[in-house]
Formats: C-alpha cells, structure tokens, sequence
C-alpha cells in the first residue's frame, strides 16, 4: 500500500532547477564537463571579517543552543542601521525586522501568514516560479499581472481593470528577476496607490539591491505610506555572497511580522549564533568591498553579452542584478528548444525564460556566477559548435 500525498501537490511540480541540475550532474558525472550558466549561486567569498567572525563565535563554548525565534539583538540592530545607510529607510529594530533563514523561506512563512483557501495572489507575469508554487502550496489561486514589454514594469491600464476582490497579496521584485531592470521612479508610487485602494498586501522581493546597480539602491518601504500596505524580503545570498549560509530578513510594520512570526516559530528554532554574528559583519562591509564584487560582475557581464552576440541574441546593456537576460533570435523555435541544443552540442547550460514567466518564451538567462575563464571557455564552445 502507498500512502497517497497531499491534494495540494497536484498543483505543485519539483522546482525546475532541482529536475535540471540533476541532470548536469548526470552529464559531469560521465565526464561531460557542463559550464552551468543557469542558477545565480555566487561562486565569490563573503568578506573576510564575515568568514572571521564565523569561526570567533562558532569556538566560543556557550554559543551552541537555542536562539531567538526573532533573531539575536545585534543581527536586528545592524539590519536597521544597513536599511538606514543603504536606503534612507528607518527601521525599529525590535519590532520592524524579522531575520529568516533566506528569503526564500520567507515567501512561505508569507503565504501561510496570509492566504486562505481560495485567496487570489498577484504575481508579474515574469518573474521568480516561487511566488506560483508557494501560492499553490497554500492553496490559494496565483493570477497574474502583466509586465510592459522591455520596460518590464507593470502595466497599470490593464491592472485597473483587474477584479481584485479576492486577492490579498501582490509580489513585486526590483531590481527585476529575471530582466535585470529596476524599478521607475514612479513604479512604488503606483504600487503603493493601487494596493492602498484594493486592500492588498504588496510584498517586495528586494535581493538584487547592490548588484550591478548603477544608481542608488531604492526600498518601497522608503515610499510615504508603503508600511500601511508593504512589507519588504531581503537576502544576504546575492549582495554578499552569502547563498549557502541561507540568511534573510522581512522588514515592515510590526503588526505584520507578528503574524508572520506565528508561522515562522513552528517552522525553526534560530539560526546558530554564529551565523547571525557573522551576518553582523557581513552588514558592515564597506563600500570598497562592494565595488570590487561589482567590478568582477561587470567583467563577467561583457564576456556574458559575448556570449549573447554569438547566438545572435538582443539584450539591453543596462542591467543590474547577476544576470544577463537576452532575447533569442527570430528563426529560433523557442528558447527552451534553443537551450536544450546549447547544452548537447556545446556542454553549456543557459536557462530558458520560459520558466519565469510566459512573456519568457523568447528569453535566455544567463548567469554571471561563474568565473571569467569559464565564461571564456563557454563563448568557445558555442562559437565552435554553432
């Protein structure tokens, strides 16, 4: 006898870059070798100050328990001090900052925070496949807005005309995943406008700040009158090579995240002290360091628009994020057909857009986490097997 799973899987696939990089592996494992331009998994170190500290706090004897569900006082207090110099965005640490175990974690504890069966969620019609499944998972229905051709903002007009009598939250993200484009001056503004009238939740997807970005970072929560319908994901994944340490936060009135916590705290017991000291360093990273990382990416950026003009593909040259996102060529079936190709005769993997998103059928994303000599070597292998 099998045990039959829950209804809720009927709606929910295995996440594609789990189905996919098993079958990398298979393909390296019998020698293949596959420069894997698909997932954004930062290959640079975090900052030395944030290794340090890890391996400071990790020796101390008395550090090995149980730790706040909130987070430990000095990990909030340097969130609200990072959001205060990175954004103008002032912070209360004890009540207005809820450290997680990477955003991602944080879609979830969202959902099941918010959402009822039967709920109505927003979600860009391009963008992360997790506001879907998460949508899914708690058994709420995930509509889509529509984003503007090239500008990839949202479309307004067309969102004007939306019933959104059942919908409780909306996801956004800018800088945008995949495209690369930040938000328009008047992006949150609208946002803002339209979920104060609607009685929705706005939740801004914020991983992306200082990657790539050519102009000062920007936080809804900076816009007047987002707390009363905003709350705010960031994630030290990104900005401070930091992915595999899964570290996060929410930040937003605390009326919010004390329904958040309600979920948060029957899901994990705290993060290890050490982590959350080391993230305490890591937020304290100076400029220099930042430019540096940055730097690295914008060399790896052109080597990745190489890449792009070999399979004759359209991009913008100003994006930010760790991504390049490139429109295939007219002649080409699809993107997902033209990656499949790529990776079989070139032993390179490049994400179709398809998987974020409709409006991503036509669409490469590739990935800048990999070195300048691997992303050399790919550029070879497709000018040599196309």
């Amino acid at each position: 006898m099998i045990i039959p799973p829950a209804r809720r899987l009927q709606q929910v696939e295995e996440y594609y870059f789990s189905r996919k990089l098993q079958q990398i592996r298979q393909m390296n494992r019998v020698g293949k070798d596959v420069i894997n331009l698909g997932i954004g998994s930062p290959d640079l170190a975090p900052s030395l100050e944030t290794t340090t500290a890890l391996s400071e706090v990790a020796n101390q004897p008395d550090i090995h328990g149980y730790q706040p569900y909130r987070g430990i006082a000095a990990l909030r207090d340097a969130i609200a001090d990072w959001s205060g110099r990175t954004f103008n965005v002032t912070l209360d640490a004890e009540s207005e900052v809820l450290p997680l175990m990477g955003s991602k974690e944080g879609i979830t504890h969202i959902s099941l925070a918010f959402l009822n069966p039967g709920d109505e969620v927003l979600v860009p019609s391009l963008g992360y496949p997790a506001y879907t499944a998460v949508t899914r998972m708690a058994e709420a229905q995930a509509r889509t807005y529509p984003l503007l051709d090239g500008t990839w903002q949202p479309d307004f007009e067309a969102m004007e005309s939306m019933d959104t009598d059942r919908v409780k939250l909306l996801w956004c993200n800018y800088p945008h995943m995949p495209t690369g484009v930040s938000a328009e001056p008047e992006t949150f503004e609208q946002l803002v406008d339209f979920a104060r009238r609607r009685n929705i939740l706005i939740c801004h997807d914020n991983p992306y700040a200082l990657v790539l970005n050519q102009h000062k970072p920007v936080s809804i929560l900076s816009v007047p009158g987002a707390r009363e319908v905003a709350i705010e994901l960031h994630s030290l994944s990104k900005s401070h090579n930091m992915a595999g340490w899964r570290l996060g936060w929410i930040a937003g009135r605390a009326d919010y995240l004390n329904e958040i916590i309600k979920i948060k705290s029957n899901v994990d017991s705290g993060m290890f002290r050490a982590i959350q000291q080391a993230a305490v360093a890591a937020l304290g990273n100076s400029e220099e360091w930042h430019q540096q990382c940055n730097q690295e990416y914008q060399q790896r950026q052109k080597i990745t628009f190489e890449l792009a003009e070999v399979l004759q593909c359209k991009y913008a040259p100003q994006q930010q994020g760790m991504f390049v996102w490139a429109q295939i060529p007219n002649e080409e079936q699809s993107a997902e057909k033209l990656s499949e190709r790529i990776l079989q005769q070139s032993k390179v993997f490049i994400t179709p857009g398809h998987i974020f998103g409709n409006q991503g059928n036509r669409y490469l994303r590739f990935s800048l986490c990999v070195s300048q000599e691997r992303l050399r070597e790919a550029v070879y292998r497709v000018t040599s097997s196309i």
